[in-house]
């Protein structure tokens, strides 16, 4: 018997931050909008729709990045648009065949 359960998709996406430094040389309220960044992916975890997330320490300069399970490309859409961070960064993001182990 086959059962159609939905796929999920995965996305990878990377926030740029607005200026190479960013992540040494922010100022109070870009600290604060950070902040609530992170309890935004926090709770984005709990509700099962991130594999992983958080800052890449690259030399040329850091970034954030993270890895999504989602039902469609609209869901990341509401994500880079509700996250607190796109107030004063920029996103990509891009379609991945993501290999998990199974839960």
């Amino acid at each position: 018997m086959t059962t159609n359960i939905p796929q999920k998709l995965h996305f990878a996406l990377k926030l740029n931050p607005s200026r190479p430094t960013f992540s040494i040389d922010m100022n109070e309220e870009e600290r604060a909008i950070m902040q609530q960044h992170v309890a935004f992916w926090a709770d984005l975890m709990t509700k099962g729709k991130v594999v992983v997330y958080g800052p890449i320490f690259d030399p040329k300069g850091g970034y954030g990045f993270g890895v999504v399970e989602v039902d469609s490309e609209e869901e990341v859409k509401a994500i880079v648009l509700n996250d607190p961070a796109a107030k004063i960064n920029t996103y990509e993001y891009y379609p991945m065949r993501a290999i998990i182990p199974k839960r």
